[in-house]
């Protein structure tokens, strides 16, 4: 599968006033030069948080489902449905935010402020699911936050591992109830009925190149609508062991931390997972905010991005510099891709070991 980041950004959004807040919420800065403590707030409302529960009977959610299957080498198979049939049909589906009509339209992998791409899964949710699998990364016990989460593969991953909680949390809600909710339903059911299912119907399997020259392994399956799986049809979403360990959520940054924080206790996470969610500036401070106020003392942040995002202006080296200059993080490379367009995976931690 290739990616590409096909941008609509409006004239208007060049100056940051005029940016909405967003899970990759992050507002358009032109000039690279210009200080990061120069933020202003948007004109435009933010989008209120709100937490999606999980539907009693998720079949019809899985109905006619198209997926595919990536393999990290020892991690365990994440299943995911296919983006293109969601494109294919977008006016069939729910979508009270009309993001997957007008996305097909416009043919934009991001609307700022209405749809910030969480229905494709980009390179460099590979690059860290790579990194955890080289790193023997364990999750047992943890609670971990999929911040900007899209798909989901990545508190996918922490939850089949072992994950005492996970939340999943993106800008759209169309995104959280069309993707990765069901995602999270799809990854519940057994690997030996996938692979029952797949015995029976056949499968195709192969490698898919990628614009970047890396090959990733994928497998595509098909449920079909007159025939669903039985435990599908049965299986109450409640009975789900992985979905008693989540919970869902979707809204810009800041008003995501305000509702989370109302949690008795207010949740910190041992891991926080953000991929690709740095490609626009003027939303690097709630973005941070979030970071701080909810990541544990000895915490970790993995930050998948590209150097650079061209066409809406941020990148690694702008976001560090913001980072640096807050004095709270400390960013280490874990890894950097040299081939092609430039994409790194660091960690953040706090630079003192106090609960903030």
């Amino acid at each position: 599968m290739s990616f590409c980041f096909n941008f609509d950004v409006p004239a208007q959004t060049t100056n940051p006033d005029h940016v909405d807040g967003n899970t990759s919420q992050n507002g358009r800065k032109d000039n690279a030069a210009e200080s990061n403590e120069t933020h202003t707030k948007p004109t435009e409302p933010m989008k209120e948080a709100k937490e999606h529960l999980p539907p009693s009977d998720p079949q019809f959610l899985l109905m006619d489902a198209v997926f595919e299957t990536v393999t990290t080498g020892t991690l365990p198979p994440l299943h995911f449905l296919n983006e293109t049939v969601f494109e294919k049909t977008a006016l069939e589906r729910e979508d009270r935010e009309k993001i997957l009509s007008r996305t097909a339209e416009q043919r934009s992998d991001l609307i700022s402020g209405v749809y910030e791409g969480g229905l494709k899964v980009w390179e460099c949710t590979y690059d860290l699911l790579e990194l955890l699998e080289k790193n023997g990364e364990t999750f047992g016990g943890k609670r971990v936050l999929d911040l900007g989460c899209g798909a989901g593969l990545l508190g996918i991953l922490a939850v089949k591992r072992g994950a005492r909680q996970v939340h999943f949390q993106d800008y759209n809600s169309t995104v959280i109830e069309q993707l990765t909710v069901p995602n999270v339903i799809l990854n519940s059911q057994e690997d030996d009925e996938i692979e029952s299912e797949d015995n029976t119907k056949g499968r195709s399997k192969g490698k898919i190149q990628e614009d970047d020259g890396c090959e990733k392994m994928k497998e595509k399956n098909e449920v079909k609508d007159s025939n669903p799986p039985p435990k599908k049809r049965a299986i109450d979403s409640t009975q789900h062991p992985l979905l008693t360990k989540c919970r869902f959520f979707s809204g810009d940054w800041s008003t995501f931390l305000a509702l989370i924080l109302k949690t008795a206790p207010p949740p910190k996470y041992d891991i926080i997972f953000t991929s690709e969610t740095i490609y626009n500036t003027a939303y690097y401070p709630a973005l941070h905010e979030t970071l701080h106020r909810l990541l544990a003392p000895d915490g970790l942040v993995y930050l998948a991005t590209k150097s650079h995002y061209f066409g809406v202006g941020g990148g690694l080296h702008l976001f560090e510099t913001f980072v640096e200059q807050r004095g709270t993080f400390s960013v280490d490379h874990m890894w950097d891709g040299e081939e092609g367009l430039q994409r790194h995976v660091v960690v953040l931690r706090f630079k003192t070991l106090k609960n903030t």
